[in-house]
């Protein structure tokens, strides 16, 4: 029987060495100073592909701004971007125009092709608005031999989920995806303190919808990752109850903890989560920007370990796929295993079909 966690174990061996090793290919005309040694350190040059959303506007200036040596986003350099957009998502295509000129206008070129970009940079930042664009545009990026930090949402359903996971295994690629949220100190605290134990967590975050989406993949993700990041992966079975102003997703974790995420699309909404432990009920976590977030797919891709790992990501779509699944039940439990073991074959067709369209390197 196909599992999330056979499925990531490859991975996990088969990328293990990548992990520990630098990653080549690095400009070495620039260098960058350490502030504890002084000792030079290659630039390590960015590409963008997808303009089409506010946060590649947000992680170019915070890579922009940063100063060398203080850390390893003043590594960075934006050099390269692939204006990408998706004409049929509205909030996709009325932005591409703006913001592919706001990132020229700061010297970052634009380019015409993925396969263009990815001869220019030693690391890939995927900010494509659009989870089905995902799988392709992520494939010449492993190909290529480029680590890649995919932008929410991962993918819109599982089968793509898993088929970028298949495509990484087969070209040794590097890749990791996560919402701002999850770094937020206030929230990050709960998976960074081994102390604070966690019996159970309630998450909520604006939850609009997208047609071409799984519902909960949209927006839903920012609440969801706040809930995985207090809970950990672990998650059996999801229940979910709909109605057009809000969701209620209900986890249940197989030590028996229960996990909630609530989607708002009425009235006011913010990002939370209430958190229960076994002295202590805190509710006070809250959304910190985007700079933590931005440290880590630097550190990633200066050769550090995944940030999130792939197996985690995975199991978090797989949240995501029961709770549609449970909606078109009328609210029944939906079980993590059996939407991934439905997915694996589509994801192996789906991966099939992209790279027989998909020139090679």
């Amino acid at each position: 029987m196909f599992s999330i966690a056979k499925f990531a174990r490859v991975t996990c061996l088969g990328l293990l060495f990548l992990v520990l090793v630098v990653p080549t290919g690095w400009s070495q005309d620039s260098t960058s100073p350490t502030p504890e040694t002084g000792t030079l350190q290659p630039v390590i040059r960015v590409g963008m592909i997808g303009l089409d959303t506010s946060h590649c506007v947000q992680f170019s200036n915070i890579i922009r701004q940063a100063k060398a040596g203080d850390n390893a986003v003043g590594r960075l350099r934006l050099v390269a971007a692939f204006p990408g957009g998706s004409p049929d998502i509205p909030s996709s295509a009325d932005r591409v125009e703006g913001y592919t000129k706001e990132l020229r206008d700061s010297g970052v070129q634009i380019v015409g092709s993925i396969a263009e970009l990815v001869e220019q940079v030693d690391a890939v930042l995927l900010t494509s608005l659009d989870g089905r664009k995902h799988l392709e545009q992520v494939i010449p990026v492993f190909q290529a031999g480029k680590p890649c930090f995919i932008d929410k949402p991962l993918a819109a359903d599982l089968a793509d989920a898993l088929a970028i996971q298949l495509a990484s295994e087969k070209f040794q690629g590097r890749w990791f995806t996560a919402s701002s949220l999850r770094f937020t100190p206030s929230i990050w605290r709960y998976r960074s303190d081994t102390n604070r134990q966690v019996l159970g967590a309630h998450a909520w975050s604006p939850c609009s919808l997208e047609p071409h989406h799984n519902d909960l993949a949209w927006y839903g993700i920012h609440g969801i990752e706040a809930l995985y990041t207090a809970m950990g992966p672990g998650c059996e079975s999801v229940s979910r109850t709909f109605s057009e102003g809000s969701d209620l997703s209900v986890g249940k974790w197989k030590d028996g903890r229960i996990g909630l995420f609530r989607g708002i699309r009425q009235g006011y909404s913010n990002y939370g989560l209430t958190v229960f432990g076994p002295n202590f009920v805190e509710s006070d976590a809250k959304y910190e920007g985007y700079d933590p977030l931005v440290t880590r797919f630097a550190e990633f891709f200066a050769g550090g370990p995944h940030p999130v790992t792939p197996e985690e990501s995975l199991e978090m779509m797989a949240f995501i796929e029961a709770a549609q699944r449970s909606r078109e039940r009328g609210g029944a439990p939906v079980r993590l295993e059996e939407v991934v073991s439905e997915a694996q074959a589509q994801a192996r067709v789906r991966l099939d079909r992209h790279l027989s369209t998909t020139p090679k390197p």
